[in-house]
């Protein structure tokens, strides 16, 4: 690889872990909600973290050519456990409205942090077709920001979820 294939491929291996630890995040949200719409909305979420990753995989099977991403993914999901997880698993231990907001706020802060990432990330690589990609990418965890703050709101003002399958957003971060 040259220098831009060997960027564009850390950006890469990145985003895979981004999306695996936001999926086992989601999961490990599911388990410590009570609330039924609640565990909809995580589930959804960590569906799409996986959906991303494939759709995102296809993406980058064209920056990089081949399927070397589908052996990086292997290895992260080999890892043990996802440090970033289990730095925020302690604020999960309560199982009760405030740990629901608490699971909410910690999944933003985690769209938060991919959304800066790809979008740093398109802004420093000069490969036009990963800059689309990495764009891309950013509105798809602006999409998840956007409807995790809508369900912060709910929940913290009237103590109901949204049901996720009659909401749709904008995608405005």
């Amino acid at each position: 690889m040259n220098n831009m294939d060997s960027q564009i491929a850390q950006v890469i291996r990145e985003a895979i872990k981004l999306e695996l630890g936001g999926r086992a995040f989601f999961d490990h949200a599911v388990e410590m909600t009570d609330s039924e719409l609640g565990k909809k909305t995580f589930r959804k979420l960590a569906k799409d973290e996986m959906d991303h990753l494939n759709t995102f995989g296809k993406l980058f099977s064209e920056l990089i050519g081949g399927e070397e991403w589908k052996r990086w993914v292997q290895e992260e999901k080999q890892k043990d456990k996802s440090s970033l997880i289990e730095e925020m698993k302690p604020r999960l231990e309560k199982k009760e409205k405030a740990g629901e907001l608490e699971a909410i706020s910690i999944g933003m802060e985690l769209e938060r942090k991919a959304i800066e990432f790809f979008e740093n990330s398109a802004k420093e690589t000069k490969d036009q077709k990963a800059k689309e990609i990495f764009n891309r990418i950013a509105d798809e965890e602006r999409f998840h920001y956007d409807l995790l703050q809508a369900q912060y709101d709910s929940v913290n003002n009237s103590g109901f979820w949204l049901d996720v399958a009659e909401f749709k957003m904008d995608s405005k971060f």
